[in-house]
């Protein structure tokens, strides 16, 4: 059967429509949850919680059974990358000898949404015993979760997005996004900056562009250096044998300035002779300048700041050393 036959066949025999109604309302149910949420912000447990993570001495332990457990994974991930040293415990293997990851300087979540899964319970006498202070999320305010927590943090939805209000979707999402609340709160409180979130990301794209210095990426080899009372056509040369669209104009090996294409253009447009400028005569004087132990990010910062695509790189001594551009971010 040809490809266009098969399409066919499958057109014409299929017997459910696909739809995109059910997807529409699970992103509608969700979004109104969310919305629900901001507006019923217990402001006195989320103060509390987040005063107990912010001084804890130790770690954020979170803990939850089944789609609470992958929930507070995510959690625990969340709050370790943005300053928060956490981690996720299951509840039944603590149970089982891993309590023993638990000190007394932690703080641990527990995560139920009816507040009375077992497996989550059978922690709270260990955890008093320990004298863990417990942040607990939940759905229900009188659980017993609720009841042994030094902080509740209710979850709030109208129902699952689950057709038939059973499997957990709307209050997995509202969990995390209690989560995220309390990272980004917990964020400000502490300044966390984006070099703070490169040193917990250096595999990352953002980690490696912050933590990059500029003596990393810069080009050292084959720079077109030029003095500046030497003929433009020589500076012309270097530009083309470099490869790198600007010519570095000094004097006794300090930096007086730079020709781009820009400046050939503009000295083309003058109808300028050539042959006879030299190359202090089309150059841009105090160009942007940069240190090899200066942070990438700064450097693109300038670049951005000062619509440049270059800036040359200057060693202790003020001399030329290498140049970084644009394209090497």
């Amino acid at each position: 059967m040809k490809n266009l036959d098969i399409k066919a066949y499958y057109d014409v025999n299929r017997t459910i429509e696909p739809t995109t109604h059910a997807i529409r309302d699970t992103f509608q149910i969700q979004s109104d949850a969310l919305a629900l949420m901001a507006t019923l912000i217990d402001q006195e447990q989320y103060l509390r919680a987040l005063d107990l993570i912010e001084h804890a001495q130790g770690h954020v332990i979170v803990c939850g059974m089944g789609k609470s457990g992958h929930v507070g994974k995510k959690m625990a991930a969340t709050l370790a990358s943005t300053g928060t040293p956490s981690f996720f415990l299951h509840p039944s293997e603590a149970f089982h000898g891993d309590l023993g990851m638990i000190t007394k300087e932690d703080v641990i979540i527990l995560i139920s949404n009816s507040g009375e899964t077992d497996e989550v319970l059978q922690l709270i006498p260990s955890l008093q015993n320990f004298g863990n202070a417990i942040i607990a999320i939940t759905a229900q305010a009188d659980s017993t979760l609720a009841f042994h927590a030094n902080a509740v943090l209710l979850i709030h939805i109208d129902k699952e997005a689950c057709p038939n209000n059973l499997a957990p979707t709307t209050s997995t999402t509202v969990t995390i996004a209690i989560g995220d609340a309390l990272a980004v709160a917990l964020m400000q409180r502490r300044r966390f900056e984006p070099n703070d979130f490169a040193r917990f990301h250096p595999g990352g794209q953002l980690g490696r562009r912050l933590l990059t210095r500029v003596k990393d990426v810069m080009k050292t080899d084959n720079l077109p250096i030029v003095e500046q009372g030497r003929p433009l056509t020589e500076a012309i040369v270097k530009m083309n044998e470099s490869r790198l669209g600007v010519a570095i104009v000094v004097d006794n090996d300090r930096l007086k300035g730079i020709i781009t294409d820009g400046d050939l253009r503009r000295a083309f447009a003058k109808r300028c002779n050539m042959a006879e400028l030299k190359a202090q005569d089309v150059m841009t004087e105090s160009p942007k300048y940069t240190y090899p132990s200066d942070m990438l990010i700064d450097a693109e910062a300038v670049m951005q700041r000062f619509q440049v695509s270059s800036l040359v790189v200057l060693d202790e001594h003020q001399q030329v050393s290498g140049l970084v551009q644009i394209y090497h971010l």
